[in-house]
């Protein structure tokens, strides 16, 4: 049989397996198909933290770290990871990254015969990208995979705003971007938002005043309101204005949401921009940070009849994005020291060789050695984003 055949029947028995056994078809085919000994998927818990064998109890000892292990480096790079067998083990392990369009969901944990008697590394790593596919087919129809990626309960609030998420890491020839939200087990009403249509770029950083279901729920408007206003087909300007007067509309004014709005312009990388709070801006270019100066707009439902005014920035190839809520910049120690622009600047300098959605989260693993011991008092959100550009050619 040839690789095509295998990928073929791999494919099709993907597809015909119920969405909670499509881990198992694959493991079957992959058996039968590709002489591969075994195979377990390790699906990244929601703090990015351990990557979670699916199929067995959840548990955090049960996990395998992200941090410094083979299917860690496979999963953050993201690239194939090999280790070679140990001595008389005629079997070798394979890490292949579970990725679709730069959302990375976890890792394939494949063992072979170390003698060749196999499918190709290039084979495996098709294997797993198609059971990426089906991942995000299946997953709305199951909860077992939900199941996996958490460590430990979610809050409702938190389960809310995993739910409203685009992803948490994408790609595109123009562009790398990634995102994180921490306390990750128990966020309340910080957020973000992305989407990749024709020409554009559309994102967001959202955060909900309040505590708990109450800020889920008013962040969940004003995401919805956003996304309806901009698949309406309105501009940058309209979809804030529409957004504040559904939260108006829910409030009159006792509930808000400080807010940042981006257009980017895939061809030229020309931004649009609104400042509707708190949400800060970074950029680095040449090494050098600096923050995105915009004009302060009112937050989202602050006043009924507000109407926002985009600004306009350029990035330029090799430049990087940096948002984050006030539950970074405004953070103060016991000792009432703020974490502040100086360390945040400081702290994308530092991680400015890591790729997009990793250098998000190191962001935030920097503010959490700032914090101590001490427990979040506020949400969190880090949003990084790497511009390329268009590459030469054919419009994309």
């Amino acid at each position: 049989m040839t690789a095509a055949d295998r990928l073929l029947v791999l494919q099709r028995a993907l597809r015909a397996a119920s969405p909670q056994d499509v881990v198992t078809a694959l493991s079957r085919v992959l058996a039968e198909e590709f002489g591969v000994t075994s195979c377990t998927l390790l699906l990244a818990d929601y703090g990015i933290s351990a990557l979670q064998p699916f199929g067995r109890e959840v548990s955090p000892g049960s996990a395998v770290p992200v941090a410094g292990t083979p299917a860690g480096r496979a999963f953050m790079a993201p690239e194939q990871i090999r280790t070679a067998p140990a001595h008389g083990d005629p079997h070798e392990t394979l890490y292949l990254p579970v990725s679709v369009r730069g959302d990375r969901l976890g890792v394939l944990r494949v063992v072979r015969p170390a003698d060749g008697d196999a499918a190709p590394a290039e084979e495996l790593a098709e294997a797993a990208q198609a059971l990426a596919h089906e991942l995000l087919a299946a997953d709305p129809a199951t909860d077992v995979f939900q199941q996996t990626r958490r460590l430990r309960r979610l809050t409702l609030a938190a389960e809310m705003q995993w739910d409203l998420l685009p992803g948490r890491s994408c790609e595109r020839p123009e562009f790398s971007m990634g995102a994180q939200l921490e306390p990750a087990y128990a966020v309340r009403g910080d957020n973000f938002d992305w989407a990749v249509n024709t020409g554009t770029l559309a994102v967001s950083v959202t955060n909900g005043m309040g505590h708990g279901v109450q800020a889920a729920s008013l962040t969940a408007l004003a995401v919805g309101a956003l996304r309806n206003a901009r698949r309406s087909g309105a501009d940058l300007a309209a979809q804030a204005d529409l957004a504040n007067q559904a939260v108006w509309s829910a409030h009159t004014g006792d509930a808000y949401l400080a807010s940042v709005l981006f257009e980017v312009d895939l061809a030229t990388g020309e931004v649009d921009a609104i400042d509707a709070g708190s949400p800060l801006v970074l950029r680095m270019r040449h090494g050098q940070v600096e923050r995105v100066t915009l004009e302060a707009q009112f937050a989202l439902g602050t006043l009924e009849d507000t109407r926002y005014v985009p600004e306009r920035f350029t990035l330029e190839p090799g430049d990087r994005l940096v948002v984050v809520s006030d539950g970074v910049h405004d953070y103060r120690s016991p000792a009432d020291e703020m974490f502040g622009t100086r360390r945040l600047a400081a702290s994308v300098r530092d991680h400015r060789l890591l790729p997009a959605p990793e250098a998000a989260r190191s962001l935030l693993r920097d503010l959490a050695r700032f914090r101590g011991d001490r427990d979040a008092d506020d949400d969190a959100v880090a949003l990084c984003l790497d511009w390329r550009g268009r590459p030469a050619g054919p419009a994309h």
